[in-house]
């Protein structure tokens, strides 16, 4: 059993290594190295099914990437850093990878943003959709308007809605039970809550969104009402921006008849 499971550790490592940006050889000469502590090519090879004189080339590699130190032995012997050491190396380099991926995509995308999104766009996957959600919710200059089945509420969104309203964004939400609305006036004491359109337990309705009245998601769960939100898969949605745009022009009349007659609106 525990054979199996050293090579079920090592299947891991190996993919993780190849994931992280090493070649199949490096990874593999890497992990025979962390199990042997110091190897000569040979020990290496025998261990990790890499050709002898394609160690080298992979000990190189590691080298480039300060994960191996080299021994000026005859036959040359090979040290592996600590597994401690080799994770913060792979995070440091992941952060500025990020870092400059981030500012790339940001250079690429502003003067994108800024121009109307014609159509309507569909997400799929409860966990993309949540990932728009806080999108449009960090995008909010003056007002949010959520409407939304429990389960789709979740702590990451309520942070970002308290967040938006500490920027001085008008925050209303809708379609939460009495425990959750006590949640939100404690984390969002200026937030107003409202009556939804609809029963929300008679729809497979997950969740209705208008943002500064010209960006708005509408989602529903995919496998009906019964559906359950803790499934990734279970939601799907549409999104849309512009004044123009259809989706938000729909909308954007059913929430403004809504809220002028609860007495919301502006």
């Amino acid at each position: 059993m525990s054979t199996d499971s050293g090579d079920d550790f090592r299947s891991v490592a190996i993919e993780q290594l190849k994931q992280l940006g090493l070649s199949a050889y490096a990874a593999r000469t890497f992990v025979a190295l962390t199990s042997l502590g110091i190897g000569t090519a040979t020990e290496i090879s025998e261990v990790s099914e890499v050709p002898r004189t394609r160690v080298y080339d992979a000990v190189d590699e590691l080298r480039e990437r300060g994960l191996v130190d080299v021994q000026q032995s005859s036959p040359k012997q090979f040290w592996v850093v600590s597994a401690e050491t080799t994770c913060q190396k792979f995070e440091h380099e992941m952060r500025q990878r990020t870092s400059l991926l981030t500012t790339a995509l940001q250079e690429l995308g502003t003067a994108q943003r800024k121009q109307e999104q014609r159509g309507v766009w569909t997400v799929d996957g409860q966990s993309a959709v949540t990932d728009r959600v806080l999108e449009f919710i960090g995008d909010a200059d003056d007002e949010i308007v959520y409407m939304t089945v429990e389960g789709l509420l979740t702590e990451d969104i309520v942070e970002a809605l308290g967040e938006a309203a500490r920027r001085g964004v008008s925050i209303r939400v809708a379609g939460i039970s009495p425990d959750v609305q006590e949640t939100i006036r404690d984390e969002i004491p200026d937030a107003e809550l409202f009556d939804t359109l609809w029963m929300w337990s008679d729809t497979p309705a997950g969740r209705l969104m208008m943002v500064d009245r010209n960006q708005t998601l509408v989602s529903v769960l995919v496998n009906g009402s019964d559906a359950t939100p803790s499934d990734p898969r279970s939601e799907t949605a549409i999104w849309g921006a512009g004044e123009t745009n259809s989706l938000v022009a729909v909308l954007r009349a059913i929430f403004a008849w809504r809220l002028e007659r609860d007495g919301l609106d502006d």
